[in-house]
């Protein structure tokens, strides 16, 4: 019986690159294992690749739903940004696909999974953490860090001389390295390794520049319940589909476009350019859901939180006991968040319409200029006369 190894395949250069490379140093079956996270996925060319490559058995995993709802609802949950700016797409992607290859592994008993992330990357960090988390005793290969293929063009060469199809992006050139899934798209390499190159428009491929952007403002209304997205404009929806009609409304009205310079977690500073357009209006509405549902408390300790919180998602850290004690805070109160949030979409802006929900937090009567009876104004004297003695 032949040794197996289960590789992460997407049917691009790289992995394809990477199947030859282990099948001629490793005398091993090879399993390619595809999951389908919402990415652009062209099922046929997948299973042509491999089989060109002499594949027998190939694995392609629909995980649009867990995807969105076990691994970005949360993420939703607890506002995670990193570095200010930085939707986690890409990082929160990875531990779920680990999981799922280290399952395919057990089933087949294969003694080894291999990925495809460069050297000087953050996935390949994510990657691992994962393998280890569910398969501790499964061997890791992580080729960019031990085979003599040093740059692109000994890739390119690699192809050519094993006859592997090197694919073109819209200007003729080789690809940028780009990577995405239903939540984002992220574009990196090339001329945008110069942080001083401006992102040419043709890079972008699930937004509209806003300039180009419909001149007439579109509406939505997200439903919450227990803090997750349920529904747009009240209409029932599965995680994923919910993702991808706002993905498609965001994405016209040039929503959701970042460029970063981020610091990656094994300390090297890498430019991108990403785009998360239903993404930022989730995030947009779930603040604004539990602005109204929410008390100041709660509300303040997540925002403490979230830095550390987004950071162990970015460093791989998901199934880490930090992270769930963390994500346990973020979801003490999410009973009470239950709503809709109307959002406007023009030009790269998002402007909340109404929030609507049948929540105590927000009263009224006391907020409200009319005098009334309801908050009382001589305690606001103590309560200042308190904090000037704090203050020194």
């Amino acid at each position: 019986m032949s040794k197996k190894i289960v590789l992460a395949y997407s049917g691009g250069l790289d992995t394809s690159i990477i199947l030859k490379w282990l099948q001629e140093n490793y005398k091993a079956e090879v399993i390619a294992y595809t999951s389908d996270i919402g990415q652009e996925l062209d099922k046929k060319k997948i299973i042509r690749n491999a089989k060109k490559l002499g594949v027998r058995k190939i694995i392609i995993n629909d995980l649009k739903n867990i995807f969105v709802k076990d691994y970005v609802f949360p993420m939703i949950r607890g506002h995670a940004i990193y570095e200010g700016v930085y939707l986690l797409g890409t990082s929160i992607a990875r531990p779920l696909i680990a999981k799922d290859q280290v399952k395919v592994a057990k089933k087949y008993k294969a003694y080894a999974v291999s990925h495809g992330s460069t050297g000087k990357g953050n996935d390949q960090v994510r990657f691992e953490l994962g393998y280890h988390y569910f398969g501790p005793k499964i061997k890791v290969i992580a080729p960019w860090r031990i085979w003599k293929l040093k740059s692109r063009t000994d890739l390119i060469n690699y192809a050519k001389k094993h006859g592997i199809p090197i694919p073109k992006d819209k200007k003729g050139a080789p690809p940028f390295s780009v990577d995405d899934n239903l939540y984002h798209t992220s574009t990196e390499g090339k001329v945008l390794e110069n942080p001083k190159n401006s992102a040419p428009e043709f890079i972008f491929q699930r937004t509209t520049s806003p300039e180009k952007a419909p001149n007439k403002p579109k509406y939505v209304t997200i439903n919450f319940k227990n803090s997750d997205p349920i529904g747009l404009n009240g209409k029932k929806l599965t995680p994923a589909k919910l993702l991808e009609k706002l993905n498609q409304l965001a994405g016209k009205n040039g929503i959701g476009r970042v460029d970063l310079v981020e610091n990656r977690f094994i300390g090297i500073k890498s430019r991108g350019v990403y785009e998360t357009p239903g993404g930022t209006l989730l995030l947009n509405a779930h603040r604004a859901i539990e602005s109204v549902t929410l008390d100041k408390e709660t509300m303040h300790k997540k925002d403490m939180i979230m830095p550390r919180y987004a950071e162990l998602i970015y460093n791989g850290y998901w199934y880490s006991k930090e992270r769930i004690k963390l994500q346990k805070i973020v979801d003490q109160k999410r009973n009470k968040v239950n709503g809709s949030v109307k959002l406007k979409l023009y030009k790269g802006n998002i402007s909340i319409q109404s929030r609507v929900t049948k929540s105590g937090a927000y009263s009224m009567k006391k907020v409200s200029f009319e005098e009334n009876k309801t908050f009382n104004k001589s305690n606001v004297e103590r309560f200042i006369n308190f904090h000037k003695n704090k203050l020194r």
